[in-house]
């Protein structure tokens, strides 16, 4: 492997994790928590703070809204932990400091954790889940505190009953106790909020709140209360820049029968925000962003007198949803949700053209990228990815990234969220895998893609991987299945020609996608473990198709397209189900030297070549209105038939 700038990265291996990664001008930081740890546990029985002493301590990754990307004020777990992913969760006992995370963050969390803690990885059969953990290490009558505010009501309400069986108390403590030893926490963020027009929207504010309207009337709902931030970004027609690579703002919106309610910090309503709600016929009385809770509580004696309910989702923080009777609440996934999740025709329309702006950037940067490494430029994982990035920036509508991307070069491929930073850089050779995980933030769509490649001479190893991964993703790709399928059921067939050797990957096969909204949007999916409110697949709604392969320590393969659900053509239609399929919406070449031939069936090889024409058709002429010759010319020498 060429070096770059004699830097020379040493990777140990400890049961199957990477712990480090030295460099000559100095070793990996990781963040020392000793200090930390111990000022945390000095609040546990600080009286001005909590109730009752505590014996342990939650620290959750979110914020107030659940959201799954945070704002660096919001950022507690990273601050006491160190570790950096977007999913874990923390409980520092009296003793000991664990942390509980998925599969897609096993490696990054090793690699960032000091000694003061201990990984618990999620998913492996031998992991007890935390409230196992809490009830077999904390003595009987123990109290358990955990800010109400950041742990959703479905969350709560599972541990606190796993934790009473046991003789533990979990108790909400509303002054979070991160917040009271983070010297530095960055201020909220404060974003001015920008309309986004019918031009992109193709429904009014108005109309959709009457159809939410709808939807509360068939449930007796009297109140109907908005949290997920890119629910009430949707709802409203607005969008903000609160959360990096979100095009959301901190907010709440409260439905009645009669009045609509926007909870937010008026500093960010400019006049164009006050003008579109005047031109979508949205009549709103603006409260302060702090005031929800008090605001339900008033609500509350109203909608007992007219037999109400409360319409809250049981996705939604443990503290708004407290201030509700029990007898009024209607724990249902959002009705904006469902609304949200099945994009309108001129939704899908930015979308798909969303897509096709996105795969030109992608064409000129591995046209590029390839022409660079085979003269043995000089090109990182950190230079390459802002390369992307500024193509990116050339398409119309752009608006920013939809999340960091991902750049990663030989193992780093292996550290599935892995963001590559200067401490870290690899240098892009003829060598090693390159895997580049990006997607781009348009105001008529959001894109989501992930290509892995090989500049030199793959292993054969490599190659029955990248194929068996290649097969997965068009077997998901092609499935046909009833109307409202929960997703769950297709997932295996993602992994089926991994699972036939002994191979597997460790997250989800696909998330769903916003349209100008967050990259994983809810409430469905595809993965190996059921989404809590799925209300099961439809024709109009988006999800991503990624199946992979990681060898730690070694190099990572990932194929990730777009899918939009459409009717399909079925010759029965059995019970008048309605059958439903996919349609690709994503255009980039799949890199055919990857693919072992023998290993695939001719519809295999026809899907692709389809596929691949589909990239010539859809893609082609946009680079030629651009004038990158050098990406036409890539675009056709990857995409010429095999077979």
């Amino acid at each position: 492997m060429k070096l770059l700038d004699n830097i020379m990265f040493t990777f140990f291996l400890f049961s199957g994790f990477l712990v480090t990664a030295d460099v000559s001008h100095g070793a990996m930081t990781v963040k020392k928590t000793g200090q930390l740890l111990k000022k945390l546990r000095c609040l546990f029985k600080n009286s001005k703070y909590i109730i009752d002493p505590l014996q342990a301590y939650i620290v959750p990754h979110g914020d107030a809204h659940q959201s799954e990307y945070t704002a660096p004020s919001d950022e507690r777990l990273a601050f006491i932990s160190g570790f950096t992913g977007s999913a874990g969760t923390a409980v520092i006992s009296e003793y000991d400091a664990l942390l509980w995370t998925d599969g897609r963050y096993f490696l990054q969390a090793s690699s960032e954790m000091d000694e003061n803690w201990t990984l618990m990885k999620e998913g492996i059969l031998t992991t007890p889940t935390l409230s196992a953990w809490l009830s077999k290490n904390l003595p009987n009558g123990s109290y358990v505190g955990a800010d109400p505010h950041l742990v959703s009501y479905l969350t709560w309400s599972t541990l606190s009953n796993d934790l009473q069986a046991a003789g533990i108390n979990l108790v909400p403590v509303n002054i979070n106790l991160v917040d009271l030893i983070w010297d530095d926490q960055p201020s909220p963020p404060s974003s001015v909020v920008h309309p986004l027009s019918m031009k992109y929207t193709g429904k009014s504010g108005k109309d959709k709140v009457e159809e939410v309207r709808s939807m509360m009337a068939k449930k007796g709902a009297e109140l109907f209360i908005v949290c997920a931030l890119d629910e009430v970004a949707w709802l409203l027609n607005l969008r903000g820049s609160d959360i990096q690579y979100n095009p959301v703002f901190f907010s709440y919106v409260a439905v009645t029968p009669k009045k609509l309610h926007f909870f937010i910090d008026e500093s960010k309503l400019s006049p164009a925000v006050r003008n579109h709600f005047n031109e979508e016929n949205l009549s709103i009385t603006v409260h302060p962003y702090d005031k929800i809770q008090p605001f339900i509580s008033e609500q509350v004696s109203r909608i007992e007198e007219n037999d109400g309910k409360v319409w809250i989702s049981q996705s939604t923080s443990y503290a708004p949803i407290s201030v509700v009777p029990k007898k009024l609440r209607l724990l249902e996934v959002s009705p904006v949700a469902l609304l949200k999740a099945i994009k309108n025709d001129v939704e899908i329309q930015g979308m798909i053209n969303a897509h096709i702006k996105d795969a030109a950037a992608l064409c000129c940067y591995f046209a590029w990228l390839e022409k660079e490494v085979a003269k043995g430029q000089l090109v990182t994982e950190v230079s390459g990815a802002k390369k992307l990035d500024s193509l990116r920036s050339k398409q119309e509508d752009f608006v920013g990234l939809s999340f960091e991307t991902m750049s990663s070069v030989g193992p780093h491929g292996a550290i599935i969220h892995y963001h590559p930073s200067l401490e870290t850089d690899r240098q892009i050779t003829t060598e090693e895998l390159y895997l580049c995980d990006s997607g781009g933030q348009y105001k008529d769509g959001t894109t989501d893609v992930t290509r892995t490649l090989h500049f030199g001479t793959p292993s054969e190893f490599e190659k029955e991987c990248f194929t068996r991964v290649f097969k997965g993703q068009v077997a998901l790709g092609t499935s046909v299945f009833p109307h409202k399928l929960l997703g769950n059921s297709l997932d295996p067939r993602a992994r089926k020609f991994l699972w036939d050797v002994g191979l597997d990957y460790s997250h989800g096969t696909g998330h769903g996608v916003g349209a100008y909204l967050n990259v994983h949007e809810g409430p469905f999916g595809i993965s190996w473990r059921p989404y809590v409110d799925d209300p099961g697949l439809q024709e109009g709604m988006f999800l991503s198709n990624e199946p992979g392969y990681y060898e730690d320590g070694k190099f990572g393969i990932r194929l990730e397209n777009v899918m939009r659900i459409v009717k399909a053509k079925t010759p029965y239609n059995f019970t008048n189900k309605t059958f439903l399929t996919f349609e690709t919406v994503t255009f980039v070449p799949i890199q055919t030297k990857m693919l072992l031939p023998d290993l695939l069936t001719q519809e295999e090889i026809t899907y692709l070549n389809d596929y691949h024409n589909a990239c010539r058709e859809k893609v082609g002429p946009l680079l030629k209105e651009m004038g990158y010759h050098e990406a036409i010319e890539w675009l056709y020498r990857e995409t010429e038939p095999i077979g």
